[in-house]
C-alpha cells in the first residue's frame, strides 16, 4: 500500500490552499487501487480537518509514514522529513537566494523533490498550477485599484466572497468607464484575466485598433508573444526560438504605453527576457498607464516598477516615477502597482479544486507507476542528488556535479 500525505503549510505568511480537496482524496481512496491519502492536521487550510474526516480521510499529526508528501508552498527546513519524496512549489530553479537554505537542507536530508512549476508538456506548457485563479483575482484587484484611484466605480475584495460563483454575482450591474486595458500573456494567468474581462463586459479589440482608435466603451487588447517581441535581426517572432534565445529579441510593448490606462501583466519572465518597458519610458509625457496589475509578480522583472510584494490585505502601492520609490497608492503623479505573490489565496477553495483536478488528471498515475518524461523533467533532486537537467544548480545547492 502506497500512502500519500497532504502536509500542512508552514511558510509565513501562511497559505491556505491544498493540493487535494476532501472529495478528491475520497475519490482517490475509492478508485485508485493500492493508494491511501491521509491529511496532516492543519488549522489554516481552506478545507477544515473536519471536512476531511467527513469525507472518510484520516487526519493525523504525523505523516512520517507516508511515501509521497504533497504541499503547496516551500516547506520550512525544520519541517522537512528526511528520505521522503515531496511535491511542492520550491522556487529554487532560478537560484532564488531566499530558498538556498531550503535547497541545501533537502540535499542533506536525501529528499526527492518534484517541483510543480517544472511539470511541463513536451511543448513547454505548464501541466499544473494555480495560474487561472491568480489571473482572476489579479484582474479583479487591478480593476478595483483603478476604480479606487479614479472614483469612477467601486469593487470589493475577492476574499469577502464565499467562492468564485459569488464573486461573479458582484459584477452584475457594474458599469466601467471608457478605459483601455492591455492584457499580456498566453498561459493560464492570461486566461484568468480574460475571463474577468468578459465577465465585466470589456470588449476585445485588435492591436492596431487599440493604438489607433478611441472608444466610447471599455476595451482590452490581448497581447501574446507574437504581439510583444521581435527578433533584433530578422524582425520576426518564433515562439520556440524566443524561448531558447530571448536575449536576441526586443520588446515592442512601449508602443502601447501611450494608449493604455490599465496593464494586466500575465507573461512569464526570467532575467534574459526583455522587459515590457523601462523606467525611462515612465518619464515620457505620453506614458498613460495609471494602474498595473503585475499578476506574474517578478520583482524588478518584466515590470520595472514592481518594487516587491504587497500583502493580500493591502495589495496596492504607489510608485514615484521620478524617485523610483514605493509610496502610498492613488496619488496623482504616481503609478499604482498591484503585486501579490499568493493571489489564489483569495479564492482558495476554487483554486484548490482546480489544482487537484489537474493533479489527478495529468500527474497522479505517472507518479504512482514510476514516472514518465514529464515527471523526470520536473525532478530537481533524487535522493538528495541533483538530476542531470538541474546540474546548473550545483553551486546553489552546495554539491558537486552528479554526472
Amino acid at each position: 500500500m502506497l500512502t500519500i500525505g497532504l502536509i500542512k503549510e508552514g511558510k509565513t505568511p501562511p497559505d491556505n490552499r491544498v493540493a487535494l480537496t476532501p472529495s478528491q482524496c475520497k475519490w482517490i481512496n475509492k478508485h485508485v487501487p493500492g493508494v491511501t491519502v491521509v491529511a496532516e492536521s492543519s488549522p489554516g487550510r481552506c478545507f477544515s480537518d473536519e471536512e476531511y474526516r467527513q469525507a472518510g480521510i484520516t487526519v493525523t499529526g504525523d505523516v512520517s509514514h507516508c511515501d509521497i508528501l504533497l504541499g503547496i508552498k516551500e516547506v520550512p527546513v525544520s519541517m522537512l522529513i528526511p528520505n521522503k519524496k515531496y511535491l511542492f512549489f520550491s522556487h529554487t530553479k532560478k537560484k532564488q537566494p531566499y530558498n538556498q537554505g531550503l535547497m541545501r537542507a533537502m540535499v542533506e536530508k536525501n529528499i526527492t523533490l518534484i517541483d510543480y512549476e517544472c511539470l511541463e508538456h513536451e511543448d513547454g506548457q505548464r501541466i499544473i498550477g494555480f495560474g487561472f485563479f491568480a489571473g482572476v483575482v489579479g484582474a479583479h484587484n487591478g480593476l478595483m485599484a483603478y476604480g479606487h484611484r479614479t472614483g469612477s466605480f467601486e469593487l470589493g475584495r475577492v476574499y469577502a466572497q464565499k467562492d468564485y460563483r459569488a464573486l461573479i454575482h458582484t459584477y452584475f450591474g457594474l458599469k466601467l468607464p471608457n478605459i483601455k486595458i492591455a492584457v499580456t500573456g498566453s498561459g493560464r494567468v492570461a486566461h484568468g484575466i480574460v475571463e474577468v474581462m468578459n465577465l465585466v463586459d470589456v470588449q476585445e479589440v485588435e492591436p492596431d485598433e487599440f493604438v489607433q482608435r478611441t472608444f466610447n466603451y471599455p476595451v482590452y487588447v490581448h497581447l501574446k508573444g507574437q504581439d510583444l517581441y521581435r527578433h533584433k535581426t530578422t524582425g520576426t517572432y518564433n515562439r520556440e526560438d524566443f524561448h531558447h534565445n530571448p536575449e536576441q529579441y526586443n520588446c515592442i510593448f512601449e508602443s502601447y504605453c501611450a494608449h493604455t490606462d490599465v496593464l494586466m501583466n500575465g507573461i512569464y519572465w526570467d532575467k534574459n527576457v526583455p522587459r515590457l518597458f523601462e523606467w525611462e519610458t515612465m518619464q515620457r509625457p505620453d506614458f498613460r498607464i495609471q494602474t498595473i496589475a503585475d499578476i506574474t509578480d517578478d520583482e524588478g522583472g518584466s515590470i520595472p516598477c514592481n518594487l516587491g510584494d504587497a500583502k493580500m490585505e493591502s495589495p496596492v502601492y504607489g510608485v514615484n516615477k521620478s524617485t523610483r520609490t514605493k509610496e502610498a497608492p492613488y496619488l496623482p503623479e504616481h503609478v499604482d502597482v498591484m503585486a501579490v505573490g499568493n493571489l489564489p489565496n483569495e479564492l482558495p477553495r476554487d483554486a484548490s479544486r482546480y489544482f487537484g483536478e489537474q493533479l489527478i488528471k495529468y500527474v497522479l498515475q505517472d507518479l504512482l507507476t514510476g514516472g514518465n518524461d514529464a515527471i523526470t523533467r520536473a525532478t530537481i533532486l533524487e535522493n538528495g542528488k541533483l538530476t542531470k537537467a538541474f546540474d546548473y544548480l550545483a553551486d546553489y545547492a552546495g554539491v558537486p556535479l552528479r554526472h
